[in-house]
């Protein structure tokens, strides 16, 4: 499987929390981008299997739209304990959004992972969520994964952030493709605000050392570009 590595310039974060401030403000209403102590992502609402995101911060951009096009490319399957080694970062910490994945589950899904990959000390932990349409009443339904299967896979396509899952300094942004979850049976692909007068986010960031390109499709696409 082909890989691409990439370095990054990564200036302060005090230095992009001023960059991005300034250009936040010209989208929201109200803006506070600031740095803070990453929040104990262990407890609630999060839930995660580690307490933050930092430590040898990378991006994992892992196949691509064209695998669905003109029809779905049922070979491309990724174990992401795999993917950790291929961004040389084994028992790495990954957060991100993706295809669900369809050879164990049967279905098309929107993927939310969450997953603590396995390295020589730890076996590893998966706390992914899927959503789909419930075929009994056509409503978003959202699932754990590890209730369903036990493996660690994804397909098609997968855009990840990977890192030690240590605590540490990250932005507080207070408002790209993401996926969210919820603890109230929602979650799915963010496209755009259905109440754009009252939304309100909250994240969490780092910015990435590395970026590692996997299994790049040979053609380009145009879904989403206008």
């Amino acid at each position: 499987m082909a890989c691409a590595e990439f370095s990054f310039h990564v200036p302060s974060l005090e230095e992009l929390a001023g960059v991005m401030q300034k250009g936040l403000k010209d989208n929201f209403a109200d803006v506070q981008v600031s740095v803070v102590d990453c929040p104990d992502l262990t407890k609630e609402p999060f839930t995660f299997p580690v307490k933050g995101i930092c430590g040898k911060t990378r991006i994992a951009e892992v196949g691509g739209v064209p695998y669905l096009l003109p029809l779905v490319n049922q070979k491309k399957v990724y174990d992401l304990n795999k993917i950790a080694k291929e961004i040389k970062l084994p028992g790495a910490f990954f957060l991100g959004a993706g295809a669900g994945p369809f050879q164990t589950l049967g279905f098309n899904s929107e993927f939310m992972p969450v997953i603590q990959t396995e390295s020589e000390h730890k076996p590893p932990v998966n706390g992914s969520y899927f959503a789909h349409v419930n075929p009994a009443d056509g409503e978003c339904l959202l699932e754990k994964y590890s209730e369903k299967r036990h493996d660690f896979e994804c397909a098609l396509l997968a855009n990840l952030f990977a890192s030690e899952g240590q605590p540490g300094k990250g932005f507080d942004l207070r408002l790209e493709h993401t996926h969210f979850f919820s603890h109230h049976g929602e979650g799915g692909h963010y496209h755009c605000d259905t109440t754009p007068d009252i939304v309100e986010y909250l994240g969490y960031f780092l910015p990435a050392e590395f970026l590692y390109r996997i299994d790049q499709p040979k053609e380009s696409h145009s879904i989403g570009r206008d």
